[in-house]
């Protein structure tokens, strides 16, 4: 039995190490978009950059893109169910009716009075 065969892929030096300039790289990129005006895109833009450069960490330095297709499904299951959740949690969020002028403290002290 071959050594790869019993240990699975084993990736190149250099193939980390380009994958290591490449988050280098989108770090800079990353603390560049931010001191660009671009309004709401500064998120979407920040955000996508978080996005490549964790997908090169689980691809690369966790090793899914060379694992078998069951932990590719695990994976794949797990980012949808944060997907889910903060679906979910924004969903909540951005449907309550909050008032942009809350009511002075005086006015949960008959409230607090019961308490004691």
């Amino acid at each position: 039995m071959s050594e790869q065969a019993q240990h699975g892929h084993i990736a190149s030096v250099g193939s980390y190490v380009g994958v290591f300039l490449a988050l280098i790289l989108l770090t800079g990129l990353t603390t560049g978009v931010a001191f660009i005006d671009l309004g709401p895109m500064n998120s979407v833009a920040a955000l996508t950059i978080a996005v490549v450069k964790m997908l090169l960490v689980v691809l690369f330095f966790m090793h899914v893109k060379y694992s078998p297709g069951l932990t590719r499904l695990i994976v794949v299951a797990g980012f949808f169910w944060l997907a889910l959740l903060i679906a979910f949690t924004l969903a909540d969020e951005l449907t309550r009716r909050w008032t942009p002028d809350p009511g002075p403290w005086g006015a949960i002290l008959p409230f607090l009075h019961f308490l004691s």
